[in-house]
């Protein structure tokens, strides 16, 4: 009854799908050229760097390299320490630092880091990031993190026995980092700039180019991603205006490629709505397998001397489904397929095989994506 239902649900939402978007509509619906472009350069950057939390109750590591890190740390506070073994372990724990600059941060930005144990801690629950460089992958120093760190999980132990919920080996400083140095981004080059598509599409570049050049400055599709756009002289020295013109510009959707997305860990399906089916048939069939243990206690014979035993008894009983051969004419949509797979109690993975089989045989006109 659950398999029914779940297989009813896909039917349900894949026909709502083709209901609230049909083909012919698809065209007429609009959207801002901002929510479907960046622009070339304008990116994210990625800074890393190696820490130390302490302040931990007994959670920490025990390796050898955070004690020596620990030893350093103070000896550049002023405290000289012989031996990097006189510090005691589990107080404290090495961590891997993570943090994704945005474009334009300058100099005294916050951001957020994240927080990654390196070793065997079991929590950095409750401790405190001591202050560490941030890198750029050319090794110059962006930003410095410290602070209190917040994990997502639970962990709690008592008498040699412990339990957890989520992870408390990974957490985050929000706004722990402050940024040591602008990060400079040049918008296009002397006399143009370049709008990358969030998602390549040949029609959607030829729109937006010529959107552009209509009503803004000459624009060319380079291909089925960028689309180049001329600067014009009054806007050489105000790129920030003449981008906030170009990001507001409406533009029509296009039809997407047809595409069915399957996962086959939770036998979840989402189909395109331009999905179509040459003609096909499908036969659908199984052979249902059951084997039941029974046990049964043997009693010796009382002048034998011998002991009781425990004596299995399986039974195995094959039931093989009858078939059922679903005829499909041409054109007919994914929706169709599925209303006529659930009459006969299809599963979502014997679908998604299914799916598979007409893709191969050439029936299924879209591409599918296994996620």
């Amino acid at each position: 009854m659950k398999i029914k239902k779940i297989t009813a649900l896909i039917s349900i939402l894949l026909l709502l799908c083709f209901e609230l978007a049909p083909v012919g509509a698809i065209s007429e619906q609009t959207v801002r050229i901002k929510d479907v472009t960046h622009v070339k350069g304008i990116r994210e950057n990625q800074a890393v760097g190696y820490g130390l939390v302490v302040g931990l109750q007994n959670t920490g590591d025990n390796s050898r390299h955070t004690q020596m890190t620990s030893q350093q740390m103070l000896l550049s506070l002023g405290t000289v320490i012989d031996q990097s073994n006189y510090i005691q372990k589990g107080t404290s724990a090495a961590v891997i630092v993570t943090a994704t600059i945005p474009p334009f941060a300058k100099e005294g930005d916050k951001i957020d880091v994240t927080v990654s144990a390196m070793a065997d801690a079991k929590s950095l629950a409750g401790g405190v990031l001591v202050q560490t460089q941030l890198r750029a992958p050319n090794g110059e120093i962006v930003a410095v993190a410290q602070g209190p760190v917040t994990v997502g999980g639970v962990r709690a132990a008592a008498g040699g026995a412990s339990a957890s919920k989520g992870v408390t080996t990974t957490g985050r400083v929000p706004g722990g980092a402050i940024m040591e140095r602008d990060i400079l981004s040049t918008i296009g080059d002397e006399t143009s700039l370049t709008l990358l598509l969030d998602k390549a599409d040949y029609t959607m570049a030829s729109r937006i180019s010529k959107t552009i050049s209509n009503r803004i400055s000459p624009a060319k599709a380079l291909d089925g991603s960028a689309v180049e756009v001329s600067i014009p002289y009054k806007y050489q020295n105000d790129r920030v205006t003449f981008l906030s013109l170009i990001e507001n510009q409406i533009v029509g959707l296009v039809s997407q490629k047809a595409k069915v997305v399957v996962n086959e860990r939770t036998g979840t399906i989402v189909i395109g709505g331009n999905t179509k089916l040459l003609p096909a048939a499908v036969a659908h069939g199984g052979i249902t397998v059951t084997i039941q243990v029974e046990n049964e206690v043997i009693q010796p014979n009382p002048l034998a001397g011998g002991e009781t035993a425990l004596q299995q008894n399986a039974q195995i009983q094959i039931t093989e489904k009858q078939g059922s051969l679903i005829q499909m004419e041409a054109n007919s949509s994914l929706s169709d397929l599925v209303s006529a797979l659930n009459n006969i109690g299809v599963t979502p993975l014997d679908l998604i095989a299914i799916l598979q089989a007409l893709a191969s045989a050439g029936s299924l006109q879209a591409e599918i994506e296994v996620i």
